[in-house]
């Protein structure tokens, strides 16, 4: 029968207890208390379907996680699965599609209920058992073959969720056991946008002539406030004036919590034509080993150049627009490192000279009033 369950407790599903002892919940660390201060805030957005709605009906994610899933058959059928951050529970389903003997949907906001009523409609409640709770706080009666999650926010490490799957890892997954995706790729391109900049920048040198006041003391600030802020736009591949470098390389099988304190990638970029860099564009891809020799690894990419997706691309826009030329060397680095005040919020900081020239470093920060 199905078991009872309020805010502290797991929902479970008409599964025999004896082959799914009652799941027990285990106090967190004082370590991991303070990296999930802001928890209440972070879960509480993801109880709305509407969130979920934008997520299912982005087909390049959903379709991309249900192919690398059932293609990874041999490796799901008739094992179990940690399905981490479950949401509506679709990726679960997917893993029961495969095979799987077993899923632990694991999802810490109130939709976990909603996840239960899915599995129910699709009878599925034999096999997946839906947990409500954190990955860090609660306790599964068994380890792991598989761990899947689809983890990734903006700017790839935007909420911090990473983490949780590392956790995961470290505590449930079985020695060789296979995650999904198992790394993620981080890119970055220089980009010129002039029109944008002239919107939210030059239109302060406008105001006298369309409305009779001057407003020309603002541009100062215009220019602070888009340059400290991650602008999370979709950004048309014609806007790259140089090809993309891959500045960072995640292996989920061997990352570590210690390494999200601080990410450093280096790049250098040679530019295409006579053009104003405004700006610089980050994306990601994440990547799905094949188990198939035969079979190209399955690759979920947020880049201009691909279809778009609900991540978009992740901006960073310099104060003042520089004139480059063909062949202009672009070289510096990248930093990210969680916000000191809400770890699930993303800084960033960026240096890079241009023909060899330094220029200001640049400290961006991605929150809930991205752009």
């Amino acid at each position: 029968m199905d078991l009872a369950h309020d805010d502290d407790g797991p929902i479970g599903n008409s599964a025999d207890t004896d082959n799914c002892p009652p799941v027990k919940r285990k106090k967190s660390t004082s370590s991991i208390e303070r990296r999930c201060s802001h928890d209440g805030q972070y879960f509480t957005s993801y109880e709305d379907i509407g969130i979920h709605l934008e997520m299912i009906r982005d087909i390049p994610r959903t379709n991309a996680y249900r192919l690398a899933i059932l293609r990874s058959f041999q490796s799901i059928a008739g094992k179990v699965v940690l399905d981490v951050g479950a949401g509506t529970g679709i990726l679960s389903c997917f893993c029961v599609q495969a095979g799987a003997k077993k899923v632990y949907a694991v999802e810490a906001s109130s939709v976990a209920a909603k996840a239960q009523e899915v599995v129910r409609e699709n009878k599925m409640d034999d096999k997946i058992f839906i947990i409500r709770g954190k990955i860090e706080e609660i306790e599964l009666p068994e380890e792991v073959d598989v761990i899947v999650s689809e983890w990734m926010g903006h700017f790839l490490l935007y909420e911090s969720m990473l983490n949780s799957v590392i956790y995961a890892r470290d505590r449930w997954l079985k020695k060789g056991g296979k995650i999904l995706p198992s790394s993620a790729q981080i890119f970055l391109a220089p980009s010129t946008n002039e029109d944008s900049h002239q919107e939210r920048v030059s239109f302060w040198e406008q105001t006298e002539q369309l409305y009779g006041v001057d407003m020309s003391c603002l541009v100062p600030h215009a220019k602070k406030s888009l340059s400290n802020r991650v602008q999370i736009e979709l950004v048309p591949d014609a806007d790259l004036i140089a090809r993309g470098y891959k500045c960072l390389d995640l292996d989920i099988s061997t990352i570590t919590r210690q390494d999200l304190e601080q990410l450093s990638g280096t790049f250098s970029f040679d530019c295409f034509g006579s053009v104003q860099l405004t700006g610089f564009v980050s994306w990601f891809d994440v990547r799905f080993d094949s188990v198939d020799p035969g079979k190209d690894d399955i690759v979920l990419s947020t880049a201009p150049s691909c279809r778009p997706t609900h991540w978009r691309q992740s901006v960073l826009y310099i104060e003042d627009p520089i004139s480059v030329e063909q062949g202009t060397k672009i070289e510096g680095t990248l930093q990210l490192l969680p916000n000191g005040n809400n770890s699930r919020f993303l800084d960033v900081q960026f240096e890079f000279a241009v023909d060899g020239v330094p220029q200001k470093v640049h400290r961006y920060q991605l929150n809930d009033g991205m752009g």
